[in-house]
């Protein structure tokens, strides 16, 4: 039987490897193993910073909305408490949206809420 040393296989793998570090800054992006590395970590950082992207826009559309309340004399908890208790069921992202492009709906939306607040 002939012996198989799987070239073919091995210059895919890094052929691969080493498109995915086209544009890094020196032998990152030239050499196999340090392009190696640095696509390694550039994948653990696209990963995380998925999920930290999510955290990020939670906390514009909090800061958005809390704004806005407090335009309309309404703190950002109490005014998320009076909406549950009407339930009126919308998202942060919606209400942030809504407060930023049509604070004359989110003005109703802070009447609703102190309404059902007590």
């Amino acid at each position: 039987m002939p012996r198989v040393k799987n070239s073919f296989k091995t210059k895919q793998r890094r052929k691969k490897v080493l498109k995915l570090a086209k544009g890094y800054f020196g032998s990152k992006s030239k050499l196999y193993k340090t392009a190696n590395q640095q696509v390694m970590k550039s994948l653990t950082y696209a990963y995380r910073d998925r999920r930290v992207r999510k955290r990020d826009f939670r906390r514009l559309w909090i800061a958005r909305i809390n704004a806005a309340a407090r335009n309309n004399g309404l703190s950002y908890s109490r005014f998320l408490f009076g909406l549950k208790r009407a339930g009126v069921l919308v998202n942060r992202k919606m209400l942030a949206d809504l407060a930023v492009n049509d604070p004359a709906a989110f003005s109703k939306l802070v009447t609703v809420a102190q309404e059902n607040i007590g």
